[in-house]
């Protein structure tokens, strides 16, 4: 409240001046450490609103084209290093590549929030498959895999589930390992310490793919660059700043229920093949 005079110094009137009151959300007027994450907040956080948009739909109608684009190969290349014959044939690591693929396709969809950031993590996933399929075009290749898998167990049927889904092209970049990154540095803009782990499953997703003779070693490095590129593109200029409170907090709870999602299918997975349903 202030007193408003005229030019000649006579008092007018007096003028309560007040300013509008900002409305804010409810998290975002307490402080930082009375915030607190219960199995409510999390619930509230799994069951949010997601507007879908027309990059999504693209997205996801571009993935039948990764078999299209498989079976139109003829003339394929073998970009293959001295490091990549060294490397023997290892199926358990296909239960860390489809574990761990499964959990980073699905803990940016739980984790990243803001409309903006999905915006732009939608976009950078866009630019890797686009980019990844003219690659897969202009360069086929063929996966450096067996003809068959020999040997039992739940890693050997893994792998030759791996082998039976995924055909032995589509090599260079490896768009698995380059989405797996998009994922991780997505998830880095929201919850540092989160974004680190999610960067750490990447490569191990990458190493599977050695392991299992998905891809080649040039294929790992052309799709880390590629994620690289399509992080500093969409993802880099987005401010953690503008990322509220509440969702940093509740990211790793969010990032726990992914964990128990995709450990719960493997036990499944486990269970079916000691009991003989799984061949």
């Amino acid at each position: 409240m202030r007193q408003v005079t005229t030019h000649t110094g006579i008092r007018a009137r007096t003028l309560l001046l007040t300013k509008p009151r900002p409305v804010t959300h409810e998290w975002a007027a307490r402080p930082p450490d009375d915030i607190r994450i219960t199995w409510g907040t999390v619930g509230k956080a799994l069951t949010r609103p997601y507007r879908v948009t027309f990059p999504m739909v693209l997205l996801v109608s571009l993935v039948p084209f990764y078999l299209v684009i498989a079976g139109r190969a003829r003339a394929v290349n073998t970009p293959a290093l001295a490091l990549d014959r060294l490397l023997p044939l290892a199926p358990t690591w296909s239960l860390v590549y489809g574990a761990l693929y499964a959990f980073l396709i699905v803990l940016p969809v739980l984790v990243v929030q803001r409309e903006e950031l999905i915006r732009r993590t939608v976009w950078a996933y866009l630019t890797v498959w686009i980019v990844a399929y003219v690659f897969f075009l202009l360069y086929p290749t063929a996966a450096p895999r067996p003809d068959k898998v020999v040997g039992d167990g739940f890693g050997a049927w893994g792998l030759r589930f791996l082998y039976d889904a995924d055909p032995p092209y589509n090599c260079f970049p490896s768009i698995h390992v380059a989405h797996s990154f998009v994922s991780a540095f997505a998830c880095f803009r929201v919850h540092r310490r989160l974004g680190i782990l999610a960067a750490l499953c990447a490569s191990l997703v990458a190493l599977s793919t050695l392991f299992t003779k998905q891809h080649y070693l040039a294929d790992l490095i052309a799709g880390i660059l590629l994620a690289v590129v399509a992080y500093r593109l969409f993802l880099r200029s987005y401010s953690r700043a503008e990322v509220p409170e509440l969702d940093r907090r509740v990211a790793p709870a969010l990032a726990l229920c992914v964990v128990i999602i995709v450990s719960v299918g493997v036990a499944c997975l486990w269970v079916a093949y000691q009991l003989g349903v799984l061949a």
